[in-house]
């Protein structure tokens, strides 16, 4: 007999956050980019308005455009099931969550007038996770410092010299969770 290949549903958070992503991208088509702005834009609003609260947590699900998603999602679907599989799904929800959070926390104080979407936060976490997952408790692999090193004199370079709409400091902030969580991670290995 021969055995036939099936598809498997490997990574369910993150074949999950790709699939709220590209709903979100859908909506912003269809209302015009009305969707992202009510609910897949972080931008300072008014704490009284219970849309401010989610959209801390839900601009990582928007993007500006197919390229942007796509970009983002290449590496989730690239880095997250590796991630995911190691670390387990719970993990991961919590690193996408505290990445958004934090992302938006720090944007909404200190751009008030630029609004904020897309996972690129959560893809630099996943970066500096996968580059400290083999670590454990009192070391530092020489390939994490190295992808910081190279990733944060990218990402200051970029955000002193290049004029475009790409936050930086999103990905620097993400980066930054994820490496922390890589270290909480070995410290509980």
């Amino acid at each position: 007999m021969k055995s036939r290949l099936k598809i498997t549903f490997n990574s369910p958070v993150v074949l999950g956050f790709v699939a709220l992503c590209l709903i979100a991208m859908i909506l912003d088509v269809v209302t015009s980019s009305a969707s992202s702005r009510l609910l897949f834009m972080t931008y300072r609003a008014p704490l009284t308005s219970p849309f401010t609260y989610l959209r801390f947590f839900t601009h990582v699900l928007g993007h500006g455009g197919w390229e942007h998603l796509i970009g983002n999602m290449m590496y989730i679907l690239l880095l997250g099931p590796l991630l995911e599989e190691k670390y387990r799904s719970k993990m991961i929800i919590q690193v996408i969550v505290v990445t958004a959070l934090v992302t938006s926390i720090i944007h909404f104080i200190i751009f008030p007038g630029v609004g904020l979407l897309g996972a690129s936060g959560v893809v630099f976490a996943f970066i500096l996770l996968s580059s400290i997952t083999s670590a454990r408790e009192k070391e530092i692999p020489i390939t994490f410092l190295l992808v910081a090193a190279l990733f944060l004199g990218q990402q200051v370079y970029e955000g002193m010299f290049v004029q475009d709409n790409i936050s930086n400091l999103s990905h620097i902030l993400g980066g930054i969770v994820g490496a922390v969580f890589g270290f909480v991670f070995a410290k509980k290995r």
